[in-house]
């Protein structure tokens, strides 16, 4: 279910090269190695594809919110159930019409998020299996983890990775192109990768890819949203989370218990690592009357959805997960089509929160 967002001019579409991010509440800049083209001299705004860290005029943000007042009139609520219903229906079609012409590989993803690079230490020992007496740091499975895992466990009677030193999962893993590049960067046998999405027709074209290894690698189906739903994984057991553009397809009022649920699977000191759609991107900008769900909440024309969030609705969400910040920093990237002499302002938004690590017990003297 990841948000269609690989080709410009497609509602939701942006380009993905490591950007320059600023914290809005401690103005402090970050550096990737990429990233570092600055506009100067505006006349000269068409002498390359994007440029970042761009600072918007307070006539550029008013006029943006007047065009979001113009389009929040939500459809009806009829309307509004009728594409909650059939969500998995429109994904399977994106997909179906799609398969993998539509998205880019993530190859920033390691400058941006080095938690998914091959450096990373690999020093977890902690095999998960289902009738194993100790895993991670949460001791016995209880009855319940116990059915839970063996929903998906192997016929060996280990869940997938079990013997793995370090798990990473993408939620909405669409066709691979977050897990694909981690898999070729990173050829550590102590990682393991676990891959969901919404979409089952995603999930198909993830496990008919030729790089797809079930040694290394298990994609399953999965809807974010339903919290009472299993993950192949006990509580406690995964070192990072993935969510790239896909939080922003759930309904505003799931996002809370989507997050909150998320955080238990990770282990102390795990994290979770977002980059999504900001507030007055240039993609809210272009939707039109008719498209609006509720505040910030639109339905694209393949009856996809979409949400556009602030910094502060993030952090509040995460915050109530138990999670710690990290990073929580905003993009505003200006991107031209050289050859129409248009210019388009993106805004994305890229967290990091992290689970605290347990304190030891202290000894009774």
């Amino acid at each position: 279910m990841a948000a269609p967002h690989g080709v410009v001019g497609v509602e939701g579409g942006s380009s993905e090269t490591a950007p320059i991010l600023s914290d809005s509440t401690t103005g402090d800049e970050k550096r990737p190695q990429f990233g570092t083209r600055f506009l100067t001299d505006p006349r000269q705004v068409f002498q390359h594809n994007a440029w970042d860290n761009v600072e918007w005029t307070e006539e550029q943000e008013a006029s943006a919110k007047r065009k979001v007042l113009e389009n929040n009139q939500p459809l009806p609520l009829e309307k509004q159930e009728e594409y909650d219903n059939r969500a998995n229906e429109f994904w399977n079609d994106f997909y179906t019409i799609h398969e993998n012409r539509f998205f880019k590989d993530r190859h920033w993803l390691f400058t941006e998020f080095p938690e998914l690079a091959p450096q990373t230490s690999l020093n977890h020992e902690s095999r998960l299996e289902v009738s194993g007496s100790d895993y991670s740091q949460q001791g016995c499975l209880d009855q319940e983890q116990r059915s839970e895992v063996a929903a998906f466990a192997h016929t060996d009677g280990d869940i997938p990775g079990s013997s793995a030193k370090y798990r990473i999962m993408e939620v909405g893993c669409g066709v691979g192109n977050t897990v694909f590049p981690i898999l070729k960067t990173n050829n550590d046998p102590g990682l393991f990768v676990y891959c969901c999405d919404f979409s089952s027709t995603a999930v198909e074209l993830v496990k008919s890819n030729p790089e797809y290894d079930p040694e290394r690698c298990f994609a399953f189906v999965h809807d974010l949203s339903d919290v009472e739903a299993n993950y192949p994984v006990p509580d406690g057991t995964l070192d990072v989370i993935v969510l790239i553009f896909v939080f922003s397809a759930l309904h505003p009022d799931k996002m809370q218990s989507s997050i909150s649920r998320l955080a238990r699977l990770l282990k102390p000191g795990g994290v979770i690592l977002l980059r999504d759609y900001g507030r007055y991107d240039m993609a809210q900008l272009r939707f039109k009357k008719g498209r609006c769900l509720s505040e910030n909440f639109y339905v694209r024309g393949d009856g996809t959805r979409v949400y556009f969030f602030t910094q502060d609705e993030l952090h509040e969400m995460f915050t109530q997960a138990g999670l710690d910040k990290v990073q929580n920093l905003v993009d505003r990237r200006l991107q031209v089509n050289r050859g129409k002499q248009i210019t388009m302002y993106r805004v994305w938004i890229q967290c990091k929160y992290r689970k605290a690590v347990a304190e030891p017990l202290e000894t009774q003297g």
